[in-house]
């Protein structure tokens, strides 16, 4: 047998760390890179009698992703305490949800190539994060560091229903646009508060019937995402064809090694014991709040990228770049609006930020620092759609702009940039150049249509490339009769 005649089966477990400034239960800081240890209390250290306190913002994010990924959002759900040892989990089990979640039943919808796949959100559920255990290679020991401890989390499930590395890469990529868009996470995969687990099975094509999955644990990469799961697809197909079994098992990614690797025996849920923590009630929410928080939505990535496209002509491309990051998107609307037209300056001002203005911005999770404020992209096509500046001399402009904090139109008239448009004025230029060219005039109307752009350089260097080119052009076929 082939490859070709089995069918890759994976969804997804995605662990997003929730924008708040304190912990799910207490009052500790979220903060990341503080020293080990220090943001912690009796109640993330499980310590007897402390008691926690749901917060409140970590609940209102759940809902607005919930509600943002077409989930229904229960009125009631249930925390429920988690039961498993290990050493950075300082209580014993983790609070989390388990048969009555906050979200589910909703869908993301993707395009990878020509193919649209429509991936359900089985459901979105609020719990703590565990710490972090330390491994050191100078000494045969572990440290655990539990500032991470209670952070608040939002897992959210997909359904078995993506069938490629690239499939789970994009949706992945997706959501994560989702998530920072609404700020409900800053999206940064290195400091781990994006990161997700992958379930992956094979099937023989056209069965409808799962096969035996592996768990890939805490992937932190796009890059690894398709690299792990391509691996472990091919792993399971070798092992089925090889007339072997496989094991339910979570499995992470070596990438030295370029290969995926035992950590554990699969657990069920059985294994975990749930039951309802008896510290908290159910989680009641108010539908009123419900309806406040799904009326301050914002529009997201895939319906502004769409209206990018279709409203503005913009190439999906460019359409991509745009809206892969809220406060770009942004900056763009607001240059758009500086001016014009803005339905026929959306692929002009868009050129200007992306090719222009985005490889000089730094990016700082949710925030960007761009190097001039929207106002002055607005302004510069401006000039350009007004013939007084040109697309060259409009490059430098910003360059000044962004190294001064200048005006363009301060920069335009302190350099004496402005663009020469009058034909009269360039009338007279262009026919002091052909009079003092009599050669390459009778070579041009011998037939040597190249030196056209000779006569078009000389006019612009004789006004010190202020002329309009266009203006130029017009003027030199008239008098050339070209």
């Amino acid at each position: 047998m082939t490859a070709i005649a089995w069918e890759p089966v994976i969804g997804l477990e995605v662990h997003a760390q929730l924008l708040t400034a304190s912990k799910l239960f207490c009052g500790c800081s979220t903060r990341f890179g503080a020293a080990p240890n220090t943001n912690v209390c009796p109640v993330c250290l499980g310590m007897p009698g402390a008691l926690p306190v749901t917060n409140r913002k970590a609940v209102q994010i759940a809902i607005r992703v919930g509600l943002a990924l077409g989930c229904t959002v229960r009125p009631t759900s249930v925390f429920a305490r988690k039961n498993y040892f290990y050493p950075d989990l300082p209580k014993g089990y983790q609070i989390s949800q388990y048969e009555l979640p906050i979200d589910e039943h909703g869908v993301i919808e993707i395009d990878v190539g020509d193919v649209r796949r429509r991936v359900r959100v089985v459901r979105a559920h609020l719990e703590e994060d565990a710490g972090k255990n330390v491994h050191l290679e100078s000494r045969p020991v572990s440290l655990v560091d539990c500032n991470r401890t209670g952070v608040p989390l939002l897992e959210i499930v997909t359904g078995p229903d993506l069938r490629s590395a690239q499939e789970a890469s994009t949706l992945l990529e997706h959501l994560r646009e989702i998530l920072m868009a609404l700020g409900a996470n800053d999206g940064n995969l290195e400091e781990g508060s994006f990161r997700c687990d992958a379930n992956v099975s094979v099937r023989r094509a056209g069965d409808e019937t799962l096969g035996t999955r592996t768990e890939l644990k805490n992937i932190n990469s796009f890059k690894f995402v398709r690299n792990a799961i391509d691996h472990e697809i091919a792993r399971q197909i070798a092992v089925l064809e090889g007339g072997g079994t496989l094991r339910q098992e979570t499995r992470t990614w070596n990438d030295a090694r370029g290969e995926t690797t035992v950590l554990r025996t699969k657990e069920e849920a059985d294994d975990y014991r749930y039951f309802p923590d008896p510290d908290l009630p159910p989680l009641v929410v108010d539908p009123a709040w419900i309806e406040e928080i799904r009326a301050g939505l914002p529009e997201l990535p895939a319906a502004r990228r769409a209206r990018f496209v279709e409203t503005l002509g913009l190439s999906t491309h460019d359409a991509g770049v745009l809206t892969s990051h809220q406060r770009v998107a942004e900056y763009f609307e607001v240059a758009l609006a500086s001016g014009g037209d803005p339905l026929a300056r959306g692929k002009p001002i868009a050129n200007w930020v992306v090719n222009a203005v985005l490889g000089a911005t730094a990016f700082d999770a949710l925030d960007a620092r761009f190097p001039v404020p929207p106002e002055t992209i607005g302004e510069l096509q401006g000039l350009v759609e007004r013939g007084e500046l040109s697309l060259t001399s409009a490059r430098k402009v910003l360059d000044e702009c962004a190294a001064t904090g200048a005006t363009p139109a301060r920069v335009v008239e302190e350099g004496g940039l402005r663009q020469v448009s009058d034909v009269a004025a360039l009338e007279a230029v262009c026919q002091k150049v052909v009079a003092e060219h009599p050669r390459e005039l009778a070579e041009l109307r011998g037939g040597k249509d190249k030196l056209f752009g000779f006569f078009v350089g000389q006019v612009m260097r004789a006004t010190k490339g202020q002329a309009n080119p266009q203006v130029v052009n017009d003027v030199l076929r008239r008098l050339l009769q070209t």
